[in-house]
């Protein structure tokens, strides 16, 4: 076994040297590696830089709070209100149909609630500094009904640790990543299944820290097709009823998209697409158009259990003069969430770039009526009713 190792070592090194002093490509690869190299020491300078600032911030936010908490404070009505608001619009779906009034410390808190709020709004307000009393005469409802102050609203998760939030501070980040290290060590020095157990949770939090994306998407685990947003938006010099019969033709897209093999449509909005992955894979699945407003918007998702959950929504917009502007959003969630996606991107398979590129060759398209050059395609075959000399595109990032 040592001796297998010395070999396939020796073939490692050969083979690494040959690659770096290769007289033809080397000194551009070593070229790339010196600026990868500098560009990565200057992002870590500024990285650190905003820790820093972060960290002192909070420690004066801290030293503040601790103050506070030996030093009465006199806080006038004005200010006291503005608090209490600020409070229930952390936890309180309906934050408009609470009135507040203070008066020496005293809150008085009237008005329409949810009842499962309503403990949470008590709480929530009782700690606000500066509070003394509170005079509860909230009217708690157990559903909504048709109390018009308590129609829609958005659900509030309240007060939540930091590293239970979506995205986290930079000093969070940077304490978690030495956390990370330094669990990844003692891993190293235990054995058996201990050994990989710390290996895995120090990797997950070492990439949750240095990329700032919630576990769940970076394993793709419960969050859909919405681990990962691709957005472009385009303007285009054609009317909108037009462009709108094009996108809504999802035959079309292999003919400018070249990681689509082929979207073949079905009756009732359904769809069978095969698209191309990392590494040549072949990937199928069945979408369903959701809602199509003619001229305006179009919607597709794919159906429960695909192989790779995806969702698409294009807004098209009249911005006169007969032009028409897009706003394209792709969303999908591969195997293994964002790890699999950066995995792919190690591959050569990167979404955004594809995405950029699939676009410049729908504007080559629509504005030559050929893509790449390897390929025509008639206007009339695409949008019937018009010709290609009057079709022009600008793009806007």
């Amino acid at each position: 076994m040592t001796r297998a190792r010395w070999v396939l070592g020796g073939a490692g090194l050969g083979a690494a040297v040959m690659y770096w002093a290769d007289p033809r490509s080397g000194r551009a690869r070593r070229a790339h590696v010196r600026e990868k190299a500098w560009h990565l020491m200057l992002s870590v300078g500024d990285a650190l830089e905003v820790v820093g600032r972060d960290m002192a911030h909070r420690a004066r936010g801290l030293a503040f709070k601790l103050r506070s908490r030996f030093h009465e404070e006199d806080v006038d009505d004005v200010t006291l209100e503005a608090r209490v608001r600020s409070a229930l619009g952390r936890v309180c779906s309906h934050p408009g149909s609470i009135q507040v009034s203070c008066r020496q410390g005293r809150v008085e808190l009237k008005g329409l609630v949810l009842a499962s709020e309503v403990k949470q709004v008590l709480a929530q307000v009782r700690h606000v500094r500066g509070v003394q009393e509170i005079d509860d005469d909230l009217e708690p409802h157990p559903e909504a009904g048709n109390h018009p102050k308590l129609q829609g609203g958005i659900e509030r998760p309240g007060v939540r640790p930091e590293l239970m939030q979506r995205s986290w501070s930079p000093s969070a980040r940077f304490l978690v990543g030495l956390g990370s290290l330094g669990l990844l060590a003692y891993g190293l020095s235990s054995r058996g299944v201990v050994r990989w157990g710390l290996g895995g949770v120090s990797l997950l939090l070492g990439v949750r820290s240095v990329t700032n994306v919630e576990l769940r998407r970076l394993t793709g685990v419960g969050v859909g097709p919405q681990a990962l947003t691709l957005h472009k938006d385009i303007t285009v010099s054609a009317p909108v009823n037009e462009v709108f019969a094009f996108w809504q033709a999802m035959h079309n897209f292999p003919r400018f998209m070249r990681h689509v093999e082929e979207v073949r449509l079905h009756k009732e909005g359904r769809s069978s697409w095969k698209v191309r992955g990392p590494a040549g894979i072949l990937f199928e699945w069945d979408a369903v158009t959701t809602r199509i407003e003619p001229g305006k918007l179009l919607e597709w998702k794919s159906v429960e259990g695909a192989m790779v959950e995806n969702a698409g929504c294009i807004r098209f917009e009249d911005v006169g003069n007969g032009r028409t502007r897009l706003d394209i959003r792709l969303s999908y969630n591969p195997p293994a969430g964002a790890i699999g996606h950066a995995f792919a991107r190690l591959l050569g398979a990167d979404p955004k770039r594809q995405m950029d590129d699939d676009l410049l060759r729908f504007k080559s398209l629509m504005e030559l009526g050929k893509t790449t050059g390897h390929e025509t395609v008639r206007r009339d075959e695409l949008v019937p009713g018009r010709g290609v000399e009057n079709w022009v595109y600008s793009e806007r990032g």
